[in-house]
């Protein structure tokens, strides 16, 4: 399989898939009955990145806009929940953290096909690959120190005060997600992988301590954040399907899956930090990243953070072989995504050496 450029695979957009269409004419009616400034006509393009709920890049002559909707098809239970996602970043908008300025929900089907939120468009850039390999030391350690702090700041909001205090169950949140993606996993199943099993039986009795309850992003990582066309500084927090309340440390140890990510050779899946020389990029250590969380946050994932990262690499695996189950299906919206196959086995392999760090045999 040719190796994928994944900046250039993934940035920008494309004609929108036929499998995905959107009337235009109905859409841009509807738009202009809800929305006061809105003025067609209106052209949609679909956004390449992505894997899971189709993006579309919508212009008029004096605004862009974004779509975000369901994928048509068969879907797994519990998964592609726009609506929460628009409920999400309404309520972290209100209090200045940086996402897209949210502008309305729809739940009607015939307009675009299935449920979608529209939201202002933010100009900026997004960097596929962690080592950010066109930028120098110094923007490269300001970027991820910006991560650093906008994760802290996210998980030092009391989501009672933000109005989500019932946006999920929050406690026992890693025995929760750790059943759930065991049931999605079996739901999209393609291949046996003896790991995917070992973890499957190991993981519900060998959890982490629970944690506060917290707003959990679930995909924090560089290539879901806008940074600023020219300065290292995050515009925009991307892509809230996976939110809800929870564990905070166990969403800090999804974002640091980037440091022992096991590479792909197709450049399809999740970018890494393995095999680079942090040092001379500017970019921390993972040791260090952990130092700087704990100090802003009072958070410390330090004593658990084998299991932590045994859990996550899982949950990854589980959530690649999803994609790989909508290929299955025929509902996949990523022209990428059969590339997925293979990064499901490394990432369980992965996962299980952490668990044997974690005390595994």
């Amino acid at each position: 399989m040719p190796s994928i450029d994944r900046q250039t695979a993934f940035s920008g957009t494309k004609e929108v898939a036929d499998a995905l269409a959107i009337d235009a004419a109905r859409l841009e009616a509807f738009l202009a009955s809800r929305l006061p400034a809105f003025a067609g006509p209106l052209s949609v393009r679909q956004f390449k990145g992505g894997q899971s709920n189709p993006t579309y890049f919508l212009q008029t002559p004096a605004r862009r806009y974004v779509l975000r909707r369901k994928p048509p098809g068969k879907l797994l239970p519990s998964a592609h929940a726009v609506d929460r996602e628009f409920r999400m970043i309404s309520a972290l908008h209100a209090r200045g953290f940086p996402v897209a300025a949210p502008l309305l929900y729809c739940d009607d089907a015939g307009i675009a096909g299935t449920p979608f939120y529209l939201m202002d468009h933010v100009e900026g850039r997004v960097v596929w690959e962690p080592h950010m390999p066109d930028a120098q030391p110094h923007e490269r350690a300001a970027v991820y120190d910006a991560m650093n702090a906008t994760l802290a700041q996210l998980h030092s909001f009391d989501p009672t005060a933000l109005g989500l205090g019932d946006f999920g169950r929050g406690d026992n949140y890693v025995a929760r997600q750790v059943e759930r993606w065991s049931k999605q996993y079996r739901a999209s199943e393609t291949d046996g992988i003896a790991e995917m099993e070992r973890l499957i039986a190991w993981l519900p009795s060998h959890l982490p301590p629970p944690a506060p309850v917290r707003i959990v992003h679930g995909d924090y990582r560089l290539d879901n954040i806008i940074l600023a066309p020219r300065e290292p500084t995050i515009r925009g927090v991307l892509d809230w399907e996976l939110s809800t309340l929870g564990d905070p440390l166990a969403d800090l140890a999804y974002h640091l899956m980037q440091w022992d990510m096991p590479p792909s050779e197709s450049g399809a899946g999740v970018g890494t930090l393995l095999g680079h020389d942090l040092g001379r990029l500017g970019i921390p250590t993972r040791a260090a990243y952990v130092d700087a969380y704990v100090a802003r946050t009072g958070l410390d994932p330090r004593p658990h953070l084998p299991v932590y990262l045994a859990y996550n690499f899982f949950r990854l695996a589980a959530i690649f072989q999803g994609i790989v189950g909508r290929v299955r299906d025929g509902t996949a919206t990523s022209e990428n995504a059969a590339a997925m196959a293979p990064l499901v086995r490394p990432l369980a392999v992965k996962a299980w050496e952490f668990a044997r760090e974690a005390g595994a045999r």
